[in-house]
């Protein structure tokens, strides 16, 4: 058996090798040195179905080294995930099934986008957060029918980065006994030896943050690999890391080398490790008979494993059959019929109301229409942002059904772990904090719209309407710089009802969402006054047309400056300026509409004045080059909110006067 098992784990090696030579670009050595410890959890441990590789108990690996990437496709070969020969030797072309980072979406059996460093570390604890939150909503005694592992392959740079450190931290406090991760200690990082940048003591910070942690100390010995992974099973109130001695470049004549790293072995590289490693030199994309067979032995036998779980399943609907409908729904992803009619709506009595407030009041009305769907939390800023979900108790290390998760003062992490969660299946995962920490999340942000997770960002304290904190705390240039983000929908929503229309698409809508929400109280839009449910569902919409049929100028403005709007719209009219507002929560959506409703929203020989307190960037795709942009392109002011927005142009004079102006210029 260990001849065997040495042919497959070079099975694995050659194929990446191969794949990386034949683009002449690619990272071979990872694999050459950690190819073992994904044979054994392949091989020996993971408990998955090539057959069906959606079955919601499987164990989910995540390659967080995203730059192996060729490995993994020789694995997701090998084991019978439909990819072929043809497409590792496409590995890094146009629209392969091989590109140059794992990519979610484009390759079956990839469970996450990876190649940021750190980022699939922080993922891996979100879908350990998933199955725990799923087996603490569904589990019995005798009916575990979420209980899966999550195996990651980490290196160096993975635990230099910060969001490594954030996510190793909370998953140690929340004591995830499901979360292993195989730590690739090759020594070696793209500058050189890791002594010269990364010197400390990886076992103790693991340790110190709640972590088992153990050692092996060649990457070679399979059955020492294995054995600690099942010792790592065992532990089941601490996340496991194996720290596993490897060598890059492994048999290669770049081995325990720096450009082993990124960069094809070259033709006689290729054939000299071959030899070393006593496989035929002249053939490339090569997997011996008996290998071949093996792989696809143990991958066979991974339909027992879902047939052993569907037949749990099966007592499990017999003895539970609505847990189980609501399971299969939530796992699945199926919103139940009939949940819209929890998305509340206000009136003008209900107000003035923070958006943010507004959130909360629709977050917890949609919590009890959604069970078991709404889950996840805040960096340690609940009580500002309104995110607490009332009754629901907090997330931990109990077996409660809680959905309340305390991130923490961990913006890197929380963004990661939602992405995770919505990855995972089993819940519809959000996480809450200032707008102005949207920068501590933005890898994660493009990471979730890049693999179209159902991931929902709350943004509040959305301008410098929130005042007093002062300019390090006031975005300015942040919802520019998400709305350049290509696949992520971001609305900001002027009062409390496209609030409430903004959950609607956020909890529909499928992809990752934004949600910027004010600090200050904003007046309600009152729908039977004014056409916000529907015009909120299409990104843009006439809130006030003007009383003449022609307006001279469209007055366009988003969250809190709306009201500005309509309160510069009855000056302007009282100096015989006719005035259309139009209300513009959300740039993607209104983008995705027809032209004909677009040019009936914006007529494009009526000049447009575009209101909103941020960045100007981007807005004259709105306003064309006739029209203006009252923005911000400065920093704010520490000061009372209604002072900073008085002092930096937000009044109505200004905006009359900058409307007056771009009417007499047209005429």
């Amino acid at each position: 058996m260990k001849d065997l098992d040495n042919l497959c784990v070079n099975a694995i090696r050659f194929l990446a090798v191969d794949s990386v030579e034949k683009a002449k670009s690619g990272h071979p050595g990872m694999p050459l040195g950690a190819a073992p410890m994904t044979y054994v959890l392949w091989d020996r441990v993971m408990r998955h179905n090539p057959s069906n590789p959606q079955w919601f108990n499987r164990d989910r690996f995540i390659l967080s080294a995203g730059h192996g990437s060729a490995m993994l496709y020789a694995l997701l070969h090998l084991y019978g995930y439909g990819l072929t020969i043809d497409d590792l030797k496409q590995f890094r072309q146009w629209e392969s099934r091989t590109p140059g980072h794992p990519e979610y979406g484009r390759t079956v059996g990839v469970e996450a986008t990876t190649g940021p460093l750190g980022q699939g570390f922080g993922m891996g604890v979100g879908m350990a957060v998933a199955e725990r939150f799923s087996a603490n909503c569904f589990n019995t005694d005798k009916h575990p029918v979420m209980d899966h592992y999550t195996y990651a392959i980490v290196s160096d740079g993975d635990l230099m980065e910060g969001v490594a450190s954030e996510a190793a931290s909370l998953a140690g406090t929340l004591k995830l006994g499901k979360l292993i991760y195989l730590y690739d200690d090759n020594h070696i990082s793209i500058e050189g030896g890791t002594d010269i940048a990364f010197t400390e003591n990886v076992r103790e910070r693991f340790t110190a943050y709640g972590w088992h942690v153990q050692k092996v100390s060649d990457g070679n010995d399979l059955d020492a690999i294995e054995s600690a992974v099942k010792k790592a099973q065992k532990v089941k109130d601490q996340p496991s890391l194996v720290i596993v001695r490897t060598h890059i470049g492994f048999a290669s004549p770049k081995q325990d080398s720096p450009s082993a790293h990124g960069e094809p072995l070259g033709e006689e590289g290729v054939k000299a490790t071959k030899e070393a490693l006593d496989w035929p030199s002249d053939k490339s994309f090569y997997v011996p008979g008996d290998a071949a067979a093996h792989f696809k032995e143990t991958a066979s036998s991974g339909a027992g494993f879902e047939e052993e779980w569907n037949r749990l399943f099966e007592s499990y609907k017999n003895v539970y059959p609505d847990l189980a409908e609501d399971f299969e729904h939530v796992q699945n992803g199926r919103l139940p019929e009939g949940w819209e009619k929890n998305v509340p709506l206000f009136s003008e009595g209900d107000g003035p109301v923070a958006t943010r407030a507004a959130s909360g009041k629709v977050m917890n009305s949609l919590a009890t229409a959604l069970p078991h769907f709404l889950m996840g939390g805040s960096g340690d800023l609940a009580p500002s942002t309104k995110t607490i979900l009332i009754g629901y108790g907090d997330f931990g290390f109990e077996k409660a059904c809680a959905h309340n998760l305390h991130f923490g003062v961990r913006e890197h992490a929380m963004a990661a772990i939602v992405n995770g969660i919505a990855l995972h299946g089993g819940a519809l995962p959000y996480g809450a904090t200032f707008l102005i920490f949207s920068d501590y999340m933005r890898p994660a942000l493009r990471l979730a719209a890049l693999m179209q997770t159902h991931s929902i960002f709350i943004f509040t304290h959305d301008s410098i309407g929130l005042g007093e904190d002062g300019p390090t705390h006031q975005p300015v240039e942040h919802l520019m710089s998400l709305r350049v983000i290509p696949g992520l929908t971001v609305i900001r929503p002027a009062d409390a009802n496209e609030t409430a229309m903004a959950w609607k698409i956020a909890v529909s809508h499928g992809g990752p969402v934004c949600l910027a929400l004010s600090r200050q109280k904003l007046a309600v839009l009152d729908p039977i006054l004014f056409p916000v449910l529907d015009g909120s569902l299409r990104g843009a919409y006439i809130l006030s047309e003007s009383k003449s049929e022609a307006p001279e100028i469209v007055l366009i403005a988003t969250g809190s400056e709306v009201g500005l709007a309509l309160k510069a719209q009855t000056e302007l009219e009282s100096r015989g300026v006719s005035a259309r507002v139009v209300s513009m929560p959300s740039w993607e959506i209104f983008d995705e509409q027809t032209l004909e409703y677009k040019n009936s929203v914006l007529p494009q020989d009526v000049p447009r004045l575009a209101i909103e307190a941020g960045s100007t960037l981007g807005w004259w795709k709105y306003v064309g080059c006739g029209g203006g942009v009252i923005g911000l392109d400065r920093f704010g002011a520490s000061a009372p909110g209604s002072v900073a927005l008085e002092k930096l142009g937000f009044t109505v004079e200004n905006v009359v006067n900058q409307a007056i102006k771009l009417v007499e210029n047209t005429q």
